[in-house]
C-alpha cells in the first residue's frame, strides 16, 4: 500500500475508503464467475462504485468528480488494482474517456455524457486499436465524412474494453483526407453512441481480463452528430496525447495493487509451508526472492507517485515520468507475479490460489496503453530533448576530466557543423 510519509490527510481518507469498499462489496464469488466469463461485463460494480461517488475522482464535482489530485487516484487505484485488471478497467475507464470529456468537451457534452457517466447510468469504452493499426494510432483507417450536420463514420476497432456493455464510445476516426496532411492533423475524437450502425461483439479468447467486455466494433454508415466531436477537427491528436496520461497511469497505479496481493500470498505460504523441517522463508532462495519483489515493488510505488505529483504541478517533465511509471511498475508486477509463483512452487500453478489468475492478468498491462516498447521510446526521446535543448544550469561535470582541454574529444568543430546541418535538413 502507498506509505503514509507519503500521503496527505485527504489520500489517506481516500485510501481508507476505497479499501473498505474493495474488502467489503466485491464477493470472490463474483470474481470468480468473471474469470469463467459467466459475467460479461461488471456493471454492477461501476454502479456501486458511483454509488458512493468513488468514479472520476479528479474531476469537478459539478460533474460528479471530487476534485481530488493524481495523487489521490492513484492510491485509489492500487486498492482497487488487487481485484484484478478486469475490475480495475472498469474503475478507471470512467478517468480515461472522462479525461476527454473534462479538458477538451463543452458545457453540453459534460452534462450530456461526463455527469451521467460518473452517476454510472452510462458506461462509456474507448476505441483505439483498429485491426491492421496497433500502435501505428495515426495511420488509423476508420472514417468520419463529415455530411452536412452529422458525420458518417464506417470503420473497425479491436480490444476495446467495455465493448460488449459500453453506452457510449469515444472513438478516433480519419476526418482529414488530404494525403499531404500531416499525421498529427488527419485524425478527430468522436463520441459514438450505441444505436444503429453500431455493432459490438464480446470476443476473443482472452488469457486473462476475463469479464470485462473486451470485444470488437464495427461502425457501418453511423450517422453522429457534429456535436459529439470532441475538441476541433482533425484535432484528435492532441487529444489522444492528453489521454496517454489517464491511460498510462491508471495502468502503472492499478499493477501496484495486483502486485503486491500475489507477494502477500506467497509471504503467508512461505511461512507456513514446511520442507526439510523448517518454514521455507529460512531458506535463502525463498527469502532473497521476497526481498528482490518487495524492492521492486516500493521502487515502482514511487515512481507512480512521483509521476503523480508532477502531473498535478504540470512539471515539464510529466510525460516521461508518466512513461517510466508505466513500463517500470506493470514490468515489475509481471516479475512480482512470477516470482510470488515461484515461492509456491506447483501449488501456485494450480487454480487453488488466484497467482494463476493475476499472472494473467499481469502479462496484459505490458502491452495495452502503449506497449513498454513503445514506452522505451517515448522516454528516450524525452529525455533527449531535456538534456540538449533544455538549459543546463547546473555543473558541468564534464570539465571535471583530467585531460578536458585535450583536443582528442569525440567531436571537433567540423562534426558539429555536420550535426546541425542534419537537423536543419
Amino acid at each position: 500500500m502507498f506509505y503514509e510519509a507519503l500521503l496527505s490527510d485527504q489520500e489517506r481518507k481516500i485510501q481508507e475508503e476505497v479499501r473498505r469498499f474493495v474488502r467489503d462489496e466485491v464477493s470472490s464469488d463474483y470474481i470468480r464467475a468473471m474469470d469463467r466469463e459467466e459475467i460479461q461485463y461488471p456493471r454492477e460494480f461501476v454502479q456501486k462504485l458511483a454509488s458512493r461517488g468513488l468514479l472520476g475522482l479528479r474531476f469537478d464535482p459539478k460533474w460528479g468528480g471530487r476534485g481530488l489530485p493524481w495523487t489521490a487516484e492513484v492510491v485509489a487505484e492500487e486498492e482497487v488494482g488487487v481485484l484484478g485488471t478486469a475490475l480495475g478497467c472498469a474503475f478507471v475507464m470512467p478517468s480515461i474517456v472522462g479525461e476527454a470529456l473534462h479538458v477538451f468537451g463543452t458545457e453540453e457534452q459534460k452534462e450530456r455524457f461526463l455527469k451521467p457517466i460518473l452517476e454510472g447510468k452510462v458506461i462509456s469504452a474507448e476505441a483505439l486499436t483498429e485491426p491492421r493499426g496497433g500502435s501505428d494510432f495515426f495511420g488509423a483507417t476508420s472514417r468520419a465524412v463529415l455530411d452536412g450536420d452529422h458525420f458518417v463514420v464506417n470503420g473497425q476497432k479491436r480490444f476495446v474494453v467495455g465493448a460488449a456493455a459500453a453506452d457510449v464510445f469515444l472513438v478516433y476516426c480519419r476526418t482529414n483526407f488530404d494525403e499531404r496532411a500531416h499525421k498529427y492533423q488527419r485524425i478527430s475524437a468522436l463520441m459514438i453512441e450505441r444505436g444503429p450502425g453500431v455493432e459490438a461483439e464480446y470476443l476473443y479468447g482472452l488469457m486473462g481480463t476475463r469479464g470485462g467486455g473486451t470485444g470488437r466494433l464495427v461502425f457501418r454508415n453511423v450517422r453522429v452528430p457534429k456535436e459529439n466531436l470532441i475538441g476541433e477537427l482533425h484535432g484528435g491528436a492532441w487529444v489522444f496525447n492528453q489521454m496517454m496520461i489517464p491511460e498510462r497511469m491508471t495502468s502503472a497505479a492499478a499493477s501496484l495493487g495486483g502486485a503486491r496481493a500475489a507477494l502477500e500470498i506467497a509471504a503467508r505460504y512461505s511461512d507456513r509451508r514446511i520442507a526439510f523441517g523448517r518454514p521455507i522463508r529460512r531458506f535463502q532462495a525463498v527469502s532473497f526472492m521476497v526481498a528482490d519483489a518487495i524492492t521492486q515493488l516500493d521502487a515502482a510505488r514511487g515512481l507512480v507517485y512521483m509521476a503523480a505529483k508532477a502531473v498535478d504541478r504540470g512539471a515539464p517533465n510529466a510525460r516521461r515520468l508518466v512513461s517510466e511509471a508505466k513500463k517500470f511498475a506493470t514490468d515489475a508486477a509481471w516479475e512480482i507475479t512470477n516470482k510470488a509463483m515461484q515461492i509456491m512452487g506447483g501449488i501456485g500453478y494450480t487454480d487453488v490460489y488466484p497467482i494463476e489468475r493475476m499472472i494473467r492478468d499481469a502479462r496484459l498491462t505490458q502491452i495495452w496503453t502503449g506497449t513498454n516498447e513503445v514506452m522505451n521510446l517515448l522516454i528516450q526521446h524525452e529525455y533527449y530533448r531535456e538534456v540538449l535543448e533544455e538549459r543546463h544550469d547546473g555543473r558541468d561535470v564534464e570539465k571535471d576530466a583530467m585531460n578536458v582541454d585535450d583536443s582528442e574529444k569525440c567531436y571537433n568543430d567540423e562534426d558539429m557543423w555536420r550535426v546541425h546541418k542534419t537537423k536543419e535538413d
